[in-house]
């Protein structure tokens, strides 16, 4: 999909599931699909931004890319590693390199922990300073966030939600990555809020030279600062281009119905625009329908879309969409 050489991440037809277990003897007797043939790459220096209803597989995708869970299929490849052949303590010195930052700027933090222990811990981990050096380091990873040196001895309850997840985007900094998986990191704060935080991570990203997957249910979320977009229904992606392109020109069906959801600051525009209600819930990752994932919600659906599963194809420059009804 795209030169090798200017890639960060490449994920290939990546697959998790999740064992359904059941009686006495916990007999797997299915398998929740939670990620079902996923590739993309991720250009060093850029973010991609990844979109899609809760329960999409979102979240398992981004940890995946960071090993967090056994038993996935498919190939992870981070600056030329494939990471999914190296051992427990290979993988623990790269992660160095790799770093989460989570949804839930409280449950996140340990409430025990002060925030400067919290932000000074990888550091400790990795080795990467102590004495002076660290307590240095510590005060400017606060400086670096927006923060204040001095707020270094209070515990996470004394913070704002704001401030918090401030300290958890200090925390993934501190080790010096090349790249970050955010995952919904503005999705549990108020919108003056996340504006905020959303030009915090444009301006690190620009300052540090970081690599984002961006993860959000919100298209309007990830439009400034993502580079490019994908979209992700049901454990596949769906379409991905240039952020640019993607509002501009959404052509698969669902993007156009996610599309038409976003809130628009003028009214008299807001009006005038189609509202694409999708009917009928999202299918069971336990058992997803034949075909199209998204044919049972689909109102252009063809026959062909109910019988065979479209491939993420490219229908020019670097559009890609999985849908039979693209030509």
């Amino acid at each position: 999909m795209s030169n090798a050489t200017e890639n960060l991440v490449e994920v290939q037809d990546l697959v998790m599931y999740f064992p359904v277990t059941a009686g006495i003897m916990q007999k797997r007797v299915a398998d929740v699909k939670a990620v079902d043939g996923v590739s993309f790459f991720i250009k060093k220096g850029e973010t991609l931004g990844l979109v899609g209803e809760s329960g999409c597989g979102k979240t398992t995708t981004g940890r995946c890319i960071l090993q967090l869970y056994e038993g996935m299929r498919g190939k992870i490849i981070f600056d030329g590693t494939e990471l999914t052949t190296l051992k427990r303590e290979q993988m623990r010195r790269m992660r160095r390199y790799m770093q989460l930052i989570f949804q839930d700027p409280f449950a996140s933090l340990d409430p025990r922990m002060t925030a400067g222990e919290i932000i000074g811990e990888p550091l400790k981990v990795h080795g990467l300073a102590k004495g002076q050096e660290y307590r240095d380091q510590v005060a400017e990873l606060f400086r670096m966030v927006e923060l204040e040196p001095f707020m270094a001895d209070r515990y996470p309850h004394e913070f704002s939600g704001g401030q918090r997840q401030r300290i958890g985007i200090a925390r993934a900094l501190a080790v010096r990555p090349a790249f970050i998986v955010c995952d919904e990191p503005v999705s549990a704060l108020d919108v003056s809020i996340q504006a905020q935080v959303i030009i915090l991570l444009e301006r690190l990203r620009d300052e540090l030279n970081l690599t984002y997957l961006f993860i959000a249910h919100d298209l309007s979320v990830v439009r400034n600062i993502s580079d490019r977009v994908a979209v992700m229904y049901l454990g596949k992606i769906v379409e991905i281009t240039h952020a640019d392109e993607i509002y501009a020109n959404p052509l698969h069906p669902y993007t156009i119905a996610l599309l038409s959801a976003v809130p628009i600051p003028d009214p008299a525009v807001d009006r005038t625009r189609e509202r694409i209600i999708l009917t009928g819930d999202v299918p069971s990752p336990i058992n997803p329908p034949r075909g199209c994932n998204f044919n049972p919600r689909c109102a252009q659906a063809l026959d062909i879309c109910r019988e065979e599963t479209p491939e993420l194809r490219n229908i020019g420059g670097e559009h890609w969409v999985a849908c039979h009804l693209v030509k």
